[in-house]
């Protein structure tokens, strides 16, 4: 029987109020670093969460809407500049770990691949990261650096959950349909570890998509 990748397809939520609502995991996260070389670290203790992606995919917009928070997580002006890991402490004691963008910059060849070869350090020999957040925009798919980086991180048999981001710029077929292709994408790739990967479409602006991350994010942490 074919393995399948776990798809969690939310609907088009309408926004919600917050009425009732527990509070999600990364609600009322609070910087406490950043870290631009791996002696700048924070000792490893807390168990954290990474979120990854290529530039430009709303990884801080996502950061943003996870936080119920406007400016939490700030996107450079110029897409692939974040030179830096930026840690936010969650009201669990957690981690969430917002990794530079990777796939663009207009910077020296040198200076890029040492941006990306400190956060492919990062992904691959953290202890206390315990789960990986990755940004993909649905409206392009997984490309080839998303696929290296799961590459070095699925190994570990530590949860992915990837965030189909923009997913409000696409109609109803058209959110199946990427959300489809990430999937098929992934076990073509990789086979039985895909099982390891949730997909989520999600819209920072529309709110589709949020809850059902708190969720996932909620039970690694437990």
């Amino acid at each position: 029987m074919k393995k399948r990748a776990i798809v969690a397809e939310s609907p088009r939520l309408a926004k919600a109020t917050d009425a009732g609502r527990a509070p999600g995991p990364i609600e009322g996260a609070s910087f406490v670093t950043g870290a631009a070389e791996a002696g700048q670290l924070p000792a490893e203790g807390a168990p954290e969460i990474a979120f990854a992606g290529r530039s430009n995919a709303g990884k801080s917009s996502a950061i943003n809407a996870l936080a119920r928070q406007t400016r939490l997580a700030h996107a450079s002006r110029t897409p692939g500049r974040t030179r830096q890991i930026n840690f936010f402490r969650m009201r669990s004691g957690a981690l969430v770990t917002d990794l530079p963008g990777y796939g663009y910059a207009a910077v020296p060849q040198a200076l890029k691949r040492a941006w990306q070869d400190f956060l492919w350090s990062y992904v691959t020999t953290r202890s206390t990261l315990i789960g990986l957040v990755l940004i993909v925009d649905a409206r392009h798919g997984l490309k080839s650096l998303d696929m290296a980086l799961l590459s070095a991180y699925l190994p570990s048999a530590r949860p992915v959950l990837i965030l189909a981001t923009k997913i409000d710029k696409l109609n109803n077929a058209e959110q199946r349909r990427a959300v489809v292709e990430i999937q098929s994408a992934l076990v073509h790739t990789f086979a039985e570890r895909a099982q390891a990967v949730t997909v989520n479409g999600f819209s920072a602006i529309s709110r589709q998509g949020v809850d059902a991350a708190d969720l996932t994010i909620a039970a690694w942490l437990e």
